[in-house]
């Protein structure tokens, strides 16, 4: 399976069942972003991603554990 940045609900489960004792709140966006760039099957430009994408995955991280 591929991952785009548009892919945020996809992501926001594989960052989870990596990462099942991160806070999603303690995420700064340059590690998200390294984060979700280390991602297996993740494959998109760098460069496409700003703080407005990276902002709505950890939301989407954070309403994943509620």
């Amino acid at each position: 399976m591929s991952f785009k940045w548009v892919d945020i609900h996809d992501i926001v489960i594989e960052l989870d069942e990596q990462y099942p004792d991160t806070d999603p709140l303690t995420v700064s966006f340059p590690d998200l972003y390294e984060s979700v760039m280390a991602l297996e099957g993740f494959d998109d430009d760098p460069d496409r991603c700003g703080e407005k994408i990276l902002e709505a995955i950890q939301m989407a991280w954070i309403e994943e554990r509620e």
